[in-house]
């Protein structure tokens, strides 16, 4: 019994020396491919912000042009502008752009002919836009007409003169105590050309328009 105790014993120590050198052999100063790889890999950095905003800012800015082209309005009803049909639309914008002074902010073709414009007031924020009338369709706009203020009326309507467009009334003092000049665009839309100066927005001009007639 005593030398098996012994045998005993020394299995068990032969098997904790083996199960000690294993670790030894394991921090071998050779490492092996899998190692090499671990230790040549840089681990990933987790994205900063400020890679991100860029991003994040460039959609802010589109946003932001995009939004401010929508008038605030607070939800109320607004004038946008008028339409104006015409028979050809690039007379209409030599018209209202070189005589008038418009500015064409917009211009649409289909297949190289003008069939749509938008133009920009000299002055204020007006805008009106002309539109290709479809064929047979009648421009007839008997009760609209469209109002254009300019403080040196007399001057402007001279302008026109010399480039040779016919006003039909040269500027007048009128009964409600505005000076008015009238006139037709290219395709018979009228307009008035007009100052109202110190009367604007008076009920009591009748009385002064009278009176400057009389003179």
């Amino acid at each position: 019994m005593k030398k098996k105790a012994k045998a005993s014993k020394a299995a068990e120590k032969r098997s904790g020396a083996r199960s000690v050198a294993k670790p030894a052999t394991a921090k071998s100063t050779k490492p092996t491919k899998l190692s090499e790889a671990i230790k040549g890999v840089k681990p990933d950095k987790a994205p900063t912000p400020a890679k991100v905003l860029p991003k994040k800012a460039k959609v802010a800015k589109a946003v932001a042009a995009t939004t401010s082209m929508i008038p605030a309005n607070d939800g109320k009803l607004t004038f946008n502008h008028a339409m104006i049909y015409v028979k050809d639309v690039e007379r209409g914008v030599r018209f209202y752009r070189d005589l008038m002074g418009f500015k064409l902010i917009e211009d649409f073709r289909y297949e190289g002919t003008a069939v749509y414009a938008r133009l920009h007031a000299p002055g204020g924020d007006g805008t009106i836009a002309l539109h290709q009338a479809g064929p047979g369709a009648s421009l007839a706009s008997e009760g609209v007409r469209l109002y254009f203020e300019v403080r040196d009326l007399d001057e402007f309507c001279r302008k026109l003169i010399q480039k040779g467009f016919y006003i039909t009334q040269m500027p007048q003092m009128m009964p409600w105590g505005w000076r008015h000049a009238y006139l037709n665009d290219p395709d018979g839309h009228e307009i008035s050309l007009y100052w109202a100066g110190e009367n604007r927005m008076k009920k009591t001009v009748m009385q002064a328009a009278r009176e400057a007639a009389k003179r």
